[in-house]
């Protein structure tokens, strides 16, 4: 008896160590609705499609750009140099055009109508002369046939090179042929789109933001030779901020694409809401990067969490999380 009220101080000792042990292992264990994960971002590789000594680094890291904003400009003499000589080249055909439109020049066309104000001159005088001989006919001994034959032929002669004239004056004043005109067209549509080639080429010498982000790193110094697509700027919008989760397949079943979660941050107050994006089709091993507690389901799949713009600023990748999904247990 007394052996045994000696030895009952031990053995409230051991029930309430027990205790204090359950206690404390359920305090660490996370609620059964979390599910542990990342924050992952998908970057924007900004590159020109040339290469070219970096001229100018616009951005440095850690700044926030909006879209349109510029990032780097690389060395533009030989693009510039082509694009000056497409646009001479444009300059050229379209006075070609221009030329094959007009016809002859000014002083050529009036030239032409002196000729042929002559020739109708000298057609009126043959005229008058054919009408004189003609009435000699009529006077015995006045006249001979062969002085009218002869009138008559001056008369025909002198009404072909008015007509003659005539044509040519129309001809000058018609330009060239349709053919060479059309040609002439042609050739200033290609040297346009000669010219607005250049033109490209030398805007992709530089880059500007193509969407609102941040900074995550400049991968070149002014002066460094960069190589033909090699990206300078990386970039990292805030909608392509997204927090990967791998559920097990007990609970896949409960989660849709659209749904809405929750999601924590160590030493943030309150949570984030994000939507399911995206469920992976395959299942996978848990990462040895991810410690669950609270499950030792070895057979996960992957689930992405997007944001709005305002919500993924707040978040970095690399970044632990915790996420509720409404409808898990």
């Amino acid at each position: 008896m007394r052996q045994s009220r000696r030895n009952s101080p031990k053995l409230l000792s051991c029930v309430f160590a027990v205790m204090v042990f359950g206690v404390l292992t359920s305090c660490n264990q996370p609620p059964s609705d979390l599910v542990q994960g990342y924050v992952e971002g998908e970057y924007v590789y900004v590159a020109s499609p040339y290469g070219g000594a970096l001229a100018t680094l616009s951005v440095r890291r850690g700044m926030q750009v909006t879209a349109g904003d510029p990032l780097f400009a690389l060395e533009q003499i030989s693009e510039k140099a082509t694009r000056d000589e497409a646009a001479r080249k444009l300059s050229e055909a379209r006075a070609n055009l221009e030329d094959r439109r007009k016809g002859k020049r000014p002083s050529e066309i009036a030239s032409l109508r002196a000729q042929l104000q002559q020739a109708q001159a000298a057609l009126q005088l043959s005229l008058r002369e054919v009408a004189r001989q003609e009435g000699l006919m009529t006077v015995p001994g006045a006249a001979v046939e062969l002085e009218v034959d002869r009138a008559r032929s001056t008369r025909d002669q002198n009404q072909q090179r008015v007509s003659q004239l005539e044509a040519d004056l129309n001809t000058a004043l018609l330009g060239s042929r349709t053919d060479q005109v059309t040609a002439a067209e042609a050739e200033v549509r290609a040297k346009e789109a000669a010219l607005a080639k250049a033109e490209w080429d030398l805007a992709q010498k530089r880059q500007v933001a193509p969407k609102a982000g941040f900074v995550f790193d400049t991968l070149y110094r002014e002066g460094e030779w960069v190589p033909a697509g090699r990206p300078v700027v990386v970039l990292l919008p805030p909608d392509h901020i997204k927090v990967r989760v791998f559920v097990s397949q007990a609970k896949l079943g409960a989660i849709k694409l659209g749904d809405q979660v929750q999601v924590m941050v160590d030493g943030v107050q309150g949570s984030t809401s994000g939507t399911v994006s995206y469920i992976s089709p395959k299942a996978e091993y848990t990462p040895p990067v991810l410690y669950s507690q609270g499950s030792r389901d070895k057979l996960v799949f992957m689930v992405e969490v997007l944001f709005d713009q305002a919500a993924g600023v707040n978040l970095h990748p690399g970044q632990p999380v915790d996420v509720r999904f409404h409808g898990v247990q």
